[in-house]
Protein backbone atom coordinates (compact mmCIF):
# COMPACT_ATOMS: atom_id res chain seq x y z
CA UNK A 1 0.00 0.00 0.00
CA UNK A 2 1.44 3.20 -1.04
CA UNK A 3 0.86 6.40 0.89
CA UNK A 4 -0.71 9.37 -1.20
CA UNK A 5 1.13 12.46 -0.97
CA UNK A 6 -1.22 15.53 0.53
CA UNK A 7 -1.18 18.44 -0.92
CA UNK A 8 -1.31 21.10 1.37
CA UNK A 9 -3.70 24.35 -0.01
CA UNK A 10 -1.85 27.75 -0.61
CA UNK A 11 1.76 25.79 -0.66
CA UNK A 12 4.34 24.83 -3.62
CA UNK A 13 3.32 21.40 -4.79
CA UNK A 14 6.04 18.41 -3.66
CA UNK A 15 9.00 17.58 -6.26
CA UNK A 16 11.10 14.72 -6.36
CA UNK A 17 14.45 15.37 -5.40
CA UNK A 18 16.40 17.33 -8.69
CA UNK A 19 18.69 15.01 -10.92
CA UNK A 20 21.37 16.71 -13.06
CA UNK A 21 20.64 17.37 -16.19
CA UNK A 22 21.80 14.52 -18.57
CA UNK A 23 22.84 15.01 -22.42
CA UNK A 24 19.88 13.98 -24.73
CA UNK A 25 21.49 11.32 -26.70
CA UNK A 26 19.54 13.34 -29.34
CA UNK A 27 21.47 16.58 -29.19
CA UNK A 28 24.74 16.86 -30.72
CA UNK A 29 28.02 18.01 -28.89
CA UNK A 30 29.45 21.49 -29.39
CA UNK A 31 32.76 20.34 -30.34
CA UNK A 32 35.59 17.34 -29.91
CA UNK A 33 36.56 19.36 -26.37
CA UNK A 34 32.92 18.22 -25.20
CA UNK A 35 33.30 14.86 -27.35
CA UNK A 36 36.45 13.84 -25.04
CA UNK A 37 35.39 15.80 -21.66
CA UNK A 38 31.92 13.86 -21.55
CA UNK A 39 33.54 10.50 -22.69
CA UNK A 40 37.11 9.94 -21.83
CA UNK A 41 35.95 8.38 -18.22
CA UNK A 42 33.25 5.94 -19.73
CA UNK A 43 35.66 4.93 -21.92
CA UNK A 44 38.91 4.32 -19.85
CA UNK A 45 36.82 2.38 -17.51
CA UNK A 46 36.07 -0.20 -20.18
CA UNK A 47 39.58 -0.02 -21.03
CA UNK A 48 40.89 -0.24 -17.61
CA UNK A 49 38.12 -3.48 -16.97
CA UNK A 50 39.57 -5.31 -20.06
CA UNK A 51 43.37 -4.99 -19.87
CA UNK A 52 43.71 -4.74 -15.79
CA UNK A 53 46.53 -1.85 -15.83
CA UNK A 54 46.45 1.51 -15.43
CA UNK A 55 49.39 2.32 -18.62
CA UNK A 56 47.77 -0.02 -21.29
CA UNK A 57 43.91 1.87 -20.50
CA UNK A 58 45.25 4.83 -20.78
CA UNK A 59 47.23 4.42 -24.03
CA UNK A 60 44.13 2.43 -25.86
CA UNK A 61 42.00 5.03 -24.07
CA UNK A 62 43.94 7.49 -26.50
CA UNK A 63 43.89 5.21 -29.41
CA UNK A 64 40.01 5.50 -29.36
CA UNK A 65 40.11 9.15 -29.65
CA UNK A 66 42.74 9.25 -31.90
CA UNK A 67 41.23 6.57 -34.20
CA UNK A 68 37.69 8.32 -33.77
CA UNK A 69 39.61 11.91 -34.45
CA UNK A 70 38.86 11.48 -38.52
CA UNK A 71 35.86 9.74 -39.40
CA UNK A 72 33.48 10.81 -36.59
CA UNK A 73 31.38 13.98 -37.14
CA UNK A 74 31.08 16.50 -34.26
CA UNK A 75 27.60 17.06 -35.43
CA UNK A 76 26.64 13.66 -34.42
CA UNK A 77 24.20 13.29 -31.67
CA UNK A 78 25.12 12.33 -28.56
CA UNK A 79 24.04 8.35 -28.45
CA UNK A 80 25.50 8.25 -32.03
CA UNK A 81 29.08 9.71 -30.88
CA UNK A 82 28.73 7.09 -27.83
CA UNK A 83 27.91 4.56 -30.18
CA UNK A 84 30.74 4.99 -32.24
CA UNK A 85 33.36 5.41 -29.18
CA UNK A 86 32.29 2.24 -27.92
CA UNK A 87 32.56 0.18 -31.03
CA UNK A 88 36.25 2.33 -31.99
CA UNK A 89 37.12 1.20 -28.62
CA UNK A 90 36.32 -2.41 -29.17
CA UNK A 91 38.52 -2.44 -32.27
CA UNK A 92 40.97 -0.95 -30.64
CA UNK A 93 40.36 -3.45 -27.95
CA UNK A 94 41.01 -6.21 -30.14
CA UNK A 95 43.84 -5.27 -31.99
CA UNK A 96 45.89 -5.12 -28.80
CA UNK A 97 44.81 -8.29 -27.84
CA UNK A 98 46.05 -9.60 -31.21
CA UNK A 99 49.06 -7.86 -31.02
CA UNK A 100 49.55 -8.84 -27.32
CA UNK A 101 48.16 -12.69 -27.29
CA UNK A 102 46.99 -13.58 -30.43
CA UNK A 103 50.27 -15.42 -31.51
CA UNK A 104 52.91 -17.75 -30.15
CA UNK A 105 55.76 -16.27 -27.93
CA UNK A 106 57.95 -19.47 -28.63
CA UNK A 107 57.39 -23.00 -29.88
CA UNK A 108 60.57 -25.84 -30.12
CA UNK A 109 60.22 -28.76 -31.30
CA UNK A 110 62.94 -30.80 -30.61
CA UNK A 111 61.88 -33.25 -32.81
CA UNK A 112 62.00 -31.51 -36.02
CA UNK A 113 65.25 -28.33 -35.21
CA UNK A 114 68.71 -28.91 -35.00
CA UNK A 115 69.27 -27.42 -31.58
CA UNK A 116 72.95 -27.16 -32.16
CA UNK A 117 71.54 -24.51 -35.00
CA UNK A 118 69.40 -22.45 -32.60
CA UNK A 119 72.15 -22.05 -29.97
CA UNK A 120 74.69 -19.03 -29.38
CA UNK A 121 77.64 -20.26 -29.68
CA UNK A 122 76.54 -23.68 -30.30
CA UNK A 123 79.40 -24.30 -33.21
CA UNK A 124 81.54 -24.93 -29.94
CA UNK A 125 78.89 -27.53 -28.66
CA UNK A 126 77.71 -30.67 -30.10
CA UNK A 127 74.07 -30.87 -30.12
CA UNK A 128 74.17 -34.41 -28.09
CA UNK A 129 75.22 -31.39 -25.07
CA UNK A 130 72.64 -28.91 -26.23
CA UNK A 131 70.04 -31.33 -25.36
CA UNK A 132 71.78 -32.69 -22.31
CA UNK A 133 71.59 -29.07 -21.07
CA UNK A 134 67.97 -28.59 -22.00
CA UNK A 135 67.14 -31.68 -20.07
CA UNK A 136 69.66 -30.21 -17.16
CA UNK A 137 67.53 -27.38 -16.93
CA UNK A 138 64.13 -28.91 -17.80
CA UNK A 139 64.83 -31.41 -14.38
CA UNK A 140 66.33 -28.75 -12.16
CA UNK A 141 62.96 -26.69 -12.00
CA UNK A 142 59.96 -27.64 -9.93
CA UNK A 143 57.15 -30.11 -11.44
CA UNK A 144 54.47 -27.43 -11.90
CA UNK A 145 57.31 -25.21 -13.65
CA UNK A 146 58.62 -28.18 -15.79
CA UNK A 147 55.02 -28.82 -16.85
CA UNK A 148 54.30 -25.26 -17.81
CA UNK A 149 57.60 -24.98 -19.61
CA UNK A 150 57.36 -28.65 -21.58
CA UNK A 151 53.51 -27.60 -22.35
CA UNK A 152 54.20 -23.99 -23.65
CA UNK A 153 57.53 -24.70 -25.82
CA UNK A 154 57.89 -27.80 -26.36
CA UNK A 155 54.88 -29.28 -27.09
CA UNK A 156 53.51 -25.73 -28.27
CA UNK A 157 50.17 -25.19 -26.06
CA UNK A 158 48.64 -21.49 -26.21
CA UNK A 159 48.64 -19.89 -22.74
CA UNK A 160 44.96 -20.95 -22.53
CA UNK A 161 45.77 -24.43 -23.24
CA UNK A 162 48.38 -24.87 -20.69
CA UNK A 163 46.47 -23.47 -18.10
CA UNK A 164 43.78 -26.04 -18.70
CA UNK A 165 46.19 -28.90 -19.05
CA UNK A 166 47.76 -27.90 -15.63
CA UNK A 167 44.09 -26.82 -14.10
CA UNK A 168 44.53 -23.32 -13.35
CA UNK A 169 43.70 -20.17 -14.37
CA UNK A 170 45.10 -18.48 -17.10
CA UNK A 171 46.64 -15.28 -14.71
CA UNK A 172 47.66 -17.93 -12.80
CA UNK A 173 49.67 -19.92 -15.52
CA UNK A 174 51.28 -17.06 -16.63
CA UNK A 175 52.63 -16.29 -13.24
CA UNK A 176 54.21 -19.81 -13.06
CA UNK A 177 55.61 -19.85 -16.44
CA UNK A 178 57.38 -15.91 -16.37
CA UNK A 179 58.67 -17.57 -12.52
CA UNK A 180 59.67 -20.56 -14.68
CA UNK A 181 61.33 -18.90 -17.35
CA UNK A 182 63.20 -16.58 -14.58
CA UNK A 183 64.20 -19.98 -12.50
CA UNK A 184 65.57 -21.65 -15.98
CA UNK A 185 68.13 -18.80 -17.46
CA UNK A 186 69.38 -18.81 -13.50
CA UNK A 187 70.19 -22.40 -14.32
CA UNK A 188 71.27 -22.20 -17.50
CA UNK A 189 73.84 -19.66 -16.05
CA UNK A 190 75.11 -21.93 -13.54
CA UNK A 191 75.53 -24.58 -15.96
CA UNK A 192 77.38 -22.22 -18.31
CA UNK A 193 79.91 -21.21 -15.20
CA UNK A 194 80.44 -25.05 -14.37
Amino acid sequence: MTAARREVPGAAPQRPAAEPPRVLPTAAYPGWEAIYADNVERIYRLMYTKVGNRHDAEDLTSQVFLTALGPLRTTASVGEVRSYLLTTARTVLASHWRSTLGHQVTVIDVDAVDLEDCTPGAEDEPAGRTAERLGAILSGLPERQRAILTLRFLRGYSIKAAAAELGVTVANAKVLQHRALRRAAGLDKEGEAS
